[in-house]
């Protein structure tokens, strides 16, 4: 019992930061992939839709954002040894 209670925390201060940098890299995966809404919904701006930022980098942002997030959890604490 004794010598669970010794065991370290799995997650330290460096798993937190990327952590926080994976998630900041998909919320703005997301924010660029909402963007560019037209005011009269009669209107269609096919350019505007179809803008390499949402259809390609918001994507990638959003993959590489969970992969970060992956590691980050994944990562093991430096021995002390």
């Amino acid at each position: 019992m004794d010598q669970k209670k010794n065991l370290p925390f799995s997650f330290q201060k460096e798993n937190y930061k990327l952590l926080l940098v994976g998630l900041a890299i998909n919320v703005l995966g997301f924010i660029l992939m909402i963007g560019g809404g037209a005011e009269n919904p009669n209107d269609f701006n096919a350019d505007e839709l179809f803008s390499p930022i949402r259809i390609t980098i918001s994507p990638i942002l959003i993959i590489l954002g969970y992969v970060v997030i992956l590691y980050a959890i994944m990562k093991k604490p430096k021995s002390k040894n």
